[in-house]
């Protein structure tokens, strides 16, 4: 086998491990990174490098040896801690738009409302929610017995295409993900959503065109990771729903596993004055 595609993941993943790792020491070392913008960008940086690690390692060993195994119990372990960092960054997202709309459009309260012990607080129930949720579908998992194959036709241990493999009927877990994800995707959207039309309208109503311009800057990192993140997703579920061709959602599937990860020290990096300074 060509040592083109391992290669290629190997680098991405070293990259996107260095990115967020030296992010979250830039903000641990750095004083003046010690604000709430900072710290939910890393909880978000972990969170990044947990996904990552989940799925890029194993799929690695799968690309060298073709007659590599692995345990179901790692199968599901590793699925676990994928769904919780994955859905721990969309609670984090969320925050950190509560976090730009309380700056733009409350700044005076801004030190009051958004204090160093609630930010902590809402990076620790961000986590606990993403880590808690998946265990409902991992308990469900946990009931069903794999009967007729061992081979799974993806680059990771994704939930569905362990339902493929399943002896018993797995429409209730099917249904339990689908309720689940929804709500949460579709929950946390709408509430991103809402957090920047109001700074949207507030930027327009009020700021000069200075201040416009500093504010767009310092939502534009924030949109851009926002935009990418839930535009995978959607593509993902369209995929699933409408039946296209399994090439093509493993696409989705790889830019959202692997890809995503690596943009967020990216983006926030090269795009911010204060972390380039640090």
């Amino acid at each position: 086998m060509s040592a083109g595609p391992p290669l290629v993941f190997l680098i991405i993943y070293l990259t996107t491990m260095m990115g967020n790792l030296g992010l979250m020491a830039l903000i641990w070392k750095d004083a003046h990174l010690h604000t709430p913008m900072y710290l939910f960008l890393g909880g978000l940086a972990f969170a990044d490098a947990c996904t990552s690690t989940s799925v890029t390692p194993r799929m690695l060993v799968n690309f060298l040896d073709k007659t590599a195994m692995i345990p179901l119990a790692e199968c599901i372990t590793r699925f676990y801690f994928f769904a919780s960092s994955a859905t721990t960054e969309c609670f984090l997202l969320v925050v950190m738009a509560y976090d730009r709309y309380v700056a733009i459009c409350n700044p005076l309260l801004y030190p009051v409302m958004m204090s160093n012990r609630l930010c902590t607080q809402l990076i620790r129930i961000s986590y606990a929610l993403g880590f808690l949720q998946p265990l409902i579908h991992v308990s469900f998992l946990l009931r069903l017995t794999f009967c007729r194959s061992n081979i799974i036709h993806y680059f990771y241990c994704e939930i569905l295409q362990l339902f493929k493999i399943s002896c018993n009927d797995p429409s209730i877990n099917a249904l339990m993900i689908f309720i689940f994800a929804a709500f949460i995707e579709i929950s946390t959207l709408m509430t991103i959503i809402i957090s920047y039309a109001r700074v949207l309208f507030d930027i327009l109503k009020k700021k000069s065109a200075n201040g416009r311009s500093k504010a767009f800057s310092t939502c534009s990192a924030h949109l851009l990771s926002v935009s990418l993140y839930y535009g995978t997703l959607i593509f993902m579920y369209v995929s699933h729903a409408s039946g296209l061709a399994e090439d093509q959602d493993k696409m989705y599937s790889l830019f959202y596993t692997i890809i995503i990860p690596l943009r967020n020290s990216f983006i926030y990096s090269l795009r911010n004055k204060e972390v380039i300074g640090a």
